[in-house]
């Protein structure tokens, strides 16, 4: 019976191990994905300071991890729907 027992107290550590090495990892990614936000509000403060337009900026990074297929498909399709209400 103590055999048993402290079997599983080793099944319970190792699992707590396990769950506190996740929580751990993702606190540290969570820290780093912290401090890259930070680093990019500062690139897109210094854009702005030197006349960029951030907001066009932001559709430029938008644009640029579509595929360029997909996004011909979607600019066609914008002009379309452009034209027909009207807006030049």
């Amino acid at each position: 019976m103590d055999q048993h027992l402290q079997k599983n107290q080793e099944i319970f550590q190792k699992r707590d191990d396990k769950l506190k090495s996740f929580i751990e990892r993702l606190e540290r990614l969570s820290e780093e994905k912290n401090n890259i936000n930070f680093d990019i509000k500062e690139v897109f403060s210094e854009a702005k300071s030197s006349g960029y337009d951030t907001t066009i900026m932001r559709k430029i990074l938008a644009l640029r991890k579509i595929d360029i297929d997909e996004r011909r498909e979607q600019e066609t399709l914008l002009k379309t729907y452009k034209n027909a209400l009207g807006i030049y």
